[in-house]
């Protein structure tokens, strides 16, 4: 059937040696998955060792599941292993040009509304500069021939991510997670989440809202074709405010020109990567070292799983 689902087992494992003891730490973890009308939770689970001292779970300000956890006795390791089956539906939109035009979206989001519509007031957190995301008229600039006069909100947004996709580089030597935006617009390269802080900037230049997604992404190209970017690993794109769509808002990938579908899992959903980064916290202690990060999805409706993925499935269950 076309709108069955599609199930996937992902795994996201994270080790820290950290080379000397850390005799206190705090951690948030954007790790569970966030339900969505197209994304179904069939398990989840978080594993942490050695087990924390504290742990609470709950909703973050955007919604998303997150958890809070911290260490009060001396530890040298810590792994995190985040498990989780998912059933993703097709859910990719149709007929984008049938979006409200550009300038009618900007100017009802427009300050002095005088009856502004609830949705339309939820959105507009996504509207303004963040800490990862500047508004400045460079990036209006850059995106000005995506959005010509009476155009489709969406129609220009999808010109947009064509256009970052075809004049930007994927390079993850090119940049790290604290490079400025204006950064990667002038030296055109950078990964996934330099691609989405991107064109996010420029929408919300424009004054129509944009959301950051983390989550993660599955390729199976056909035989003799590359992996898109991005698969077996942590990725990023971006949701663009739709009012009148399913659920207001429409996804799109700059980092592989696409509108994600049954092949993007989401976790979480903010203003930019800080507020959703998988692992966040402070410690005292420890010789600051980098975080190992391996990630795997499967999906389990292949006929036959490789014999490595099958191990995978039957140790985690």
């Amino acid at each position: 059937m076309a709108d069955s689902p599609v199930r996937y087992h992902v795994l996201h494992e994270t080790s820290y040696d950290y080379g000397s003891p850390v005799s206190l730490s705090q951690q948030q973890l954007h790790l569970s998955p966030r339900i969505l009308d197209w994304q179904q939770i069939v398990e989840q689970r978080i594993e942490i060792d050695p087990p924390p001292n504290w742990r609470r779970d709950g909703l973050d300000a955007f919604g998303n599941p997150v958890s809070w956890i911290a260490f009060h006795a001396p530890h040298e390791n810590l792994c995190i292993r985040s498990s989780m089956r998912v059933a993703v539906t097709p859910h990719r939109p149709e007929a984008l040009e049938q979006s409200v035009e550009w300038e009618t979206l900007r100017d009802r989001l427009a300050y002095d509304a005088t009856e502004p519509d609830p949705d339309d007031i939820a959105a507009t957190r996504f509207l303004f500069e963040s800490a990862h995301v500047r508004i400045k008229h460079e990036l209006a600039e850059y995106a000005a021939d995506c959005f010509p006069p009476d155009r489709p909100v969406l129609v220009g947004a999808e010109a947009l991510m064509a256009k970052i996709f075809r004049e930007f580089k994927f390079d993850p030597e090119a940049t790290t997670v604290s490079t400025p935006v204006m950064e990667v617009l002038e030296k055109k390269r950078g990964v996934c989440q330099d691609f989405a802080h991107l064109m996010i900037a420029c929408l919300r230049a424009l004054g129509l809202p944009a959301r950051y997604v983390s989550g993660y992404l599955l390729t199976r190209p056909p035989p003799g074709k590359p992996r898109l970017i991005g698969a077996d690993a942590s990725h990023a794109w971006v949701s663009v405010y739709a009012p009148g769509f399913p659920g207001n808002w429409v996804d799109f990938d700059p980092t592989n020109n696409l509108l994600p579908d049954t092949e993007h899992i989401t976790i979480a959903i903010g203003r930019d990567f800080g507020d959703i980064s998988p692992l966040r916290g402070i410690i005292l202690g420890g010789g600051g070292a980098e975080p190992e990060v391996a990630v795997t999805v499967i999906p389990l409706d292949e006929e036959a799983l490789p014999d490595n993925l099958a191990e995978i499935v039957k140790e985690a269950e």
